[in-house]
């Protein structure tokens, strides 16, 4: 190993107070005090450079060369102006050179700083940043360090400023969520829940596709789960073009509220799956905890039953004898029963059963949009809850990955296409019935 001679050492405060190599000074000129603030303040007085260098070269191209009569130029130079380009989260202020046309009568625009003038880019890092969790009081003290006197002529980064490029964001977001059309997408299931922030409640729907594709549809705000703000969702989804003739397995949490609004906007015959986390849970809560244990487990043993009619009959038993000691919960497992087991009433079997009897996929978009606005303490109103919660959703959706058991989603579709589609047949008379029509 080679040694180092006692002359070659230095301290720490001696090497950074130790000038530039000269070779370096001369290569980079008035680049030198960037340099030393770090190789990402070198770096963007470099780009600034160049940025001015690219502005000049397209000037020449159009007007032709400084000082040289051309008598076919289209413009002439025209001077310069103070502007501003986007540069890591902030606006930065710069010198652009101005044109106009030959006959003087409009300006010709320099293409090369309207692309880097573009406020997409900071409204892009300031949504990024606010979804991860960065207040606007401090998003100032998290820009990367690009040198002194940049920082010092920087805009854009004040607490006034980031709220609103993030309020325009999120307006985009919302109105381009709510614009999709739907006319292309297969939806083979439609699940439907509700997100509470505070004083306001936002009902969201996701659709998965008979690929396995989870997409965000739409969203509505109103004070409660309730029908009328399903109504409007489900409507709006059929506005937008989703096809409700082929059918669709409709996936919600339990809430009667949700249930007839999907009767009266996707029809009656509509297959509706109720979630059996929620359901399981309900009944529970009806139970002292010494016997709660043992229902859960008869409960989960019933829905994983492949056969329906064993299943509905084991539900039923389970009903039957939680009325003598529970009639709470007797009446709680009965309302709806059925529709807990209306996937395995459709052939859905293995894992795709598994992930269409809740609405995990459903709760999972909703936990993304919690987490994207955990740091707001004070909902103002219904239009700031719809920005956040559509932002929320369309963060959730670059996570998404296709649902487990995907491949089965086609057959699904088939089974309920032809339940929707069929004559639906007619009930058997009852003993009343046949009496009334004897006599």
């Amino acid at each position: 190993m080679q040694t180092v001679s006692p002359a070659k050492v230095v301290t720490g405060s001696e090497a950074v107070e130790e000038p530039l190599p000269l070779r370096i000074q001369e290569a980079l000129g008035q680049l030198v005090g960037a340099a030393k603030e770090g190789l990402l303040a070198l770096s963007v007085g470099v780009g600034l450079g160049v940025l001015d260098e690219l502005m000049a070269e397209e000037v020449e191209e159009v007007c032709g060369p400084r000082g040289k009569h051309d008598p076919d130029r289209v413009a002439y130079r025209h001077g310069s102006d103070e502007g501003e380009v986007t540069l890591g989260g902030r606006r930065v202020p710069v010198t652009r050179p101005r044109m106009r046309t030959k006959d003087g009568s409009e300006e010709v625009p320099v293409r090369t700083y309207e692309h880097f003038a573009s406020r997409d880019q900071l409204s892009r890092v300031v949504l990024e940043r606010m979804l991860a969790g960065v207040s606007t009081r401090r998003y100032r003290r998290l820009q990367e360090p690009v040198g002194e006197q940049v920082e010092r002529e920087a805009r854009s980064t004040s607490k006034s400023a980031v709220s609103r490029t993030f309020i325009a964001r999120t307006k985009e977001a919302l109105l381009g969520l709510m614009s999709r059309r739907l006319d292309d997408v297969r939806l083979a299931v439609l699940m439907i829940d509700g997100v509470g922030l505070k004083d306001h409640t936002c009902v969201v729907a996701l659709g998965i596709t008979t690929d396995g594709v989870k997409v965000p549809l739409g969203l509505w705000e109103g004070s409660t789960e309730n029908k009328t703000v399903t109504t409007e969702l489900l409507s709006n989804l059929v506005h937008r073009g989703l096809d409700v003739e082929q059918g669709v397995l409709v996936v919600i949490d339990g809430s009667k509220a949700l249930r007839s609004a999907v009767n009266d906007v996707l029809g009656k015959r509509t297959p509706v799956q109720r979630c059996v986390s929620h359901k399981e849970r309900n009944v529970l809560d009806h139970l002292p905890e010494r016997d709660r244990d043992l229902v859960k487990r008869r409960l989960r043993r019933a829905w994983a039953e492949v056969k329906h009619d064993l299943a509905l009959e084991q539900l039923r038993a389970l009903a039957a004898e939680l009325e003598r000691s529970h009639p709470g919960a007797a009446a709680s497992l009965r309302e709806g029963l059925e529709e807990t087991l209306t996937v395995t009433r459709l052939g859905v079997r293995g894992k795709l059963r598994k992930t269409l009897t809740t609405t995990n996929p459903c709760e999972s978009m909703i936990e993304c949009v919690r987490r994207t606005s955990r740091n707001v303490k004070h909902w103002q109103n219904g239009d700031m809850c719809l920005r956040w919660t559509a932002a929320g959703m369309l963060e959730a959706e670059q996570q998404f990955r296709r649902v487990i058991g995907y491949q089965d989603l086609a057959k699904l579709a088939t089974a309920v296409e032809r339940e929707v589609t069929l004559p639906k047949p007619n009930p058997a008379p009852t003993e009343e019935a046949a009496i009334v029509a004897a006599a």
